[in-house]
C-alpha cells in the first residue's frame, strides 16, 4: 500500500478542484483508500465520520471515468436521501471546479419514477441513490447495468445489513462480472467483513491507524431523569441552553413524531428526520436546519449517516447508545473546525453506568449537570 501518495498522483484538474475547496493535502485514509482503488482493486474503506471517505472514492471514480462515453460507468448506493443528495452535491462541485463534464442523477425512493426515468435518458456517468429504486429501474431496462465498471456502497454496514443486503447483492449480480466494488463506512463489524468477503473478489481492508477520539472542543454533560420525565427535562434545556443548532438523537423512529410534537406545543422550533417522511418535507427540515430557521433537528442514528452539517452547535441524547462508538460518531457532529460544542446526554438511574463506560473508554470527563430556575448548575457524582 502506497503510504506517500499525495496530491501530486491526482489528474491534474482533480488536483486543482480539490485546491478550490481548500484541500492542500489528503487525510490518512485518502492516502491509503485512492491508490488502491486506482488498481480497480475491491477494497473495504473503515474510517470516522468526517475523514473524506467521499473524497476517497470520488477521487478515483473521476479519474476513471472515461467521459466522451455516454453511458453509465459508476453506481454509489447510499442508505437515506439526505445522504444521497449530499453525495451528488460533491459530484457537481467537483465537475465544475476540474473542468471534467462528468454527470450524474440521484435515483432515490419516494420520488416519481417517470421524471427519474427522463433524467437516465440522458445516460449520466454516475448514478448516486437506494438500491431498492436502482434495482427496480434495471429490471425495467431503464439503466443499463452492464456498462456500470465500479460499484460503491457508501455507510456498507447498514447496506449489507441482513435487512438491505439481498437487494444490494441483486444490484451487483446485474453488473459485469470484472466491475470493481468499493464499500466506505464509519464501522465495520465481524458479520459485515464476512459479507464483504462473500460480494466482493479477494478485497483489500483498509482502515485508520489512529484511534478515535473526541475533540477537545466538545464539552461533555448529562442529565438524570426517569423515562417519563425525560421530555419534561430536555424542554428545560433547550429553553435555558438556547442552542442555535442541535441534533437530537431519538434511538426509535416511532417517538420522533410524538417527541416533535410535545417540543412544538412548547413553543420550540423543531423537526424531526425519518425514512417515512415525504422527500420535500424531509428536504424543508434540512433546509431550515441549515439556514437556522428550526433550532432543533430530531433524527435516528440512521436518518444522520453521512449528514454533514456545518455549525452544529449541541448534540443531544435523549436515548444514550450502549455502544460508545455510536456516542463518539454522535458527540464528532459538534465542535468541528475547532469550534466549541455541547453534547448532552439525558439517563435514567439504570443508563447512568454507560456514561461511566463512555468516560473510561474516551478518556473524557462527563459532568452531571441538573436545571435551577433559568440556570444549569453542576452536580457532584
Amino acid at each position: 500500500m502506497n503510504e506517500f501518495f499525495d496530491l501530486n498522483m491526482i489528474n491534474p484538474a482533480l488536483k486543482e478542484a480539490l485546491l478550490k475547496q481548500n484541500i492542500v493535502a489528503l487525510t490518512e485514509i485518502q492516502k491509503k483508500a485512492i491508490p488502491e482503488a486506482l488498481k480497480n482493486k475491491d477494497i473495504v474503506v473503515q474510517s470516522e465520520t468526517g475523514t473524506g471517505k467521499t473524497l476517497a472514492y470520488l477521487v478515483p471514480l473521476f479519474q476513471k471515468t472515461e467521459i466522451q462515453k455516454h453511458e453509465t460507468q459508476a453506481i454509489i448506493l447510499t442508505p437515506t436521501h439526505e445522504l444521497a443528495i449530499q453525495v451528488l452535491r460533491q459530484i457537481e462541485l467537483l465537475s465544475l471546479n476540474a473542468g471534467m463534464m462528468i454527470s450524474s442523477t440521484p435515483i432515490i425512493g419516494n420520488v416519481n419514477i417517470d421524471r427519474q426515468i427522463d433524467k437516465l435518458k440522458a445516460k449520466p456517468h454516475i448514478i448516486v441513490g437506494s438500491a431498492g429504486r436502482i434495482l427496480e429501474l434495471i429490471k425495467k431496462k431503464k439503466i443499463a447495468a452492464h456498462t456500470v465498471k465500479t460499484i460503491v456502497i457508501d455507510e456498507a454496514d447498514t447496506l449489507i445489513d441482513k435487512n438491505n443486503l439481498e437487494t444490494v447483492r441483486e444490484v451487483i449480480k446485474c453488473t459485469q462480472k470484472d466491475r470493481q466494488l468499493m464499500m466506505f463506512s464509519a464501522t465495520i463489524t465481524n458479520e459485515a467483513k464476512e459479507r464483504a468477503i462473500e460480494l466482493m473478489k479477494q478485497p483489500e481492508f483498509i482502515s485508520d491507524t489512529k484511534k478515535a477520539t473526541v475533540p477537545d472542543s466538545i464539552e461533555h454533560m448529562y442529565f438524570m431523569a426517569e423515562s417519563r420525565e425525560k421530555i419534561e427535562v430536555l424542554r428545560k434545556i433547550i429553553r435555558i441552553m438556547k442552542p442555535s443548532k442541535a441534533l437530537l438523537f431519538v434511538s426509535e423512529r416511532e417517538q420522533l413524531d410524538i417527541l416533535t410534537e410535545r417540543l412544538l406545543y412548547h413553543g420550540i422550533k423543531v423537526k424531526s428526520l425519518h425514512g417515512d417522511k415525504q422527500k420535500n418535507d424531509r428536504k424543508t427540515a434540512m433546509n431550515e436546519f441549515r439556514s437556522g430557521k428550526i433550532q432543533v433537528l430530531a433524527v435516528t442514528d440512521i436518518a444522520a449517516r453521512g449528514l454533514d452539517i456545518e455549525g452544529v452547535t449541541h448534540i443531544i441524547n435523549m436515548d444514550i447508545p450502549e455502544k460508545v462508538k455510536i456516542y463518539l460518531h454522535r458527540a464528532g457532529r459538534t465542535g468541528r473546525m475547532g469550534k466549541k460544542g455541547i453534547a448532552v446526554s439525558i439517563v435514567s438511574k439504570q443508563e447512568e453506568p454507560i456514561i461511566f463506560d463512555y468516560e473510561k473508554s474516551l478518556n473524557i470527563t462527563i459532568s452531571p449537570k441538573n436545571t435551577f430556575k433559568d440556570a444549569i448548575i453542576d452536580l457532584k457524582k
